[in-house]
This record gives C-alpha cells, structure tokens and sequence, in this order.
C-alpha cells in the first residue's frame, strides 16, 4: 500500500504588508511543511523598486482536512488571501 498523499491541490496566496507579514506567513508553511511539495513566491521588484505585495503558489499533498488546516491558518492573518483548486486526473 503506498504513503504517497495525492498532490492535486493548487494553492495561491496573496500576500499584502508582505514585510510586515512575511515572517507569519512563513511560520504557517513551516508548520503545515510536510503536506507541500512545491512551493513559487513571486513579487514585482526591479533595481528601484520591490512591492509590498508577494504571490506564493503551493502544491499541496494531503487529504482535505489538511488542505483544510493550512487554508485556515493562512487565512487567519490579516492581509492574506488564499484560492485553491482540486486538480483529479483519471
């Protein structure tokens, strides 16, 4: 029987204050760490400018309680927003 957990949840967070969040934010991935196998943080910067806004996309292994759980604890701190979607292949 396999332990693989299925992976076919697509998570996005919009980060806003991302300076001033950044460090919960990250405390929260860290805990609910074993359940997220990709992980992309974008944000606009170029040599005169970084925005205060970031985008993370995670891809999320677990069953929907965990999904469930990481979604909540994101969506606890102020200034983040969290979307994600089930992908099933057959």
């Amino acid at each position: 029987m396999s332990k693989e957990k299925p992976c076919g949840t697509i998570m996005a967070i919009m980060v806003d204050r991302r300076v001033d969040v950044a460090p919960t934010v990250q405390t929260v991935l860290t805990k609910h760490g074993c359940a997220i196998r990709m992980r992309i943080g974008l944000h606009e910067t170029d040599a005169e400018y970084c925005a205060n806004w970031g985008l993370i996309l995670l891809q999320v292994c677990g069953n929907c309680g965990d999904v469930e759980a990481l979604t909540n604890d994101l969506k606890a701190i102020e200034g983040v927003k969290v979307k994600s979607m089930c992908l099933e292949f057959e």
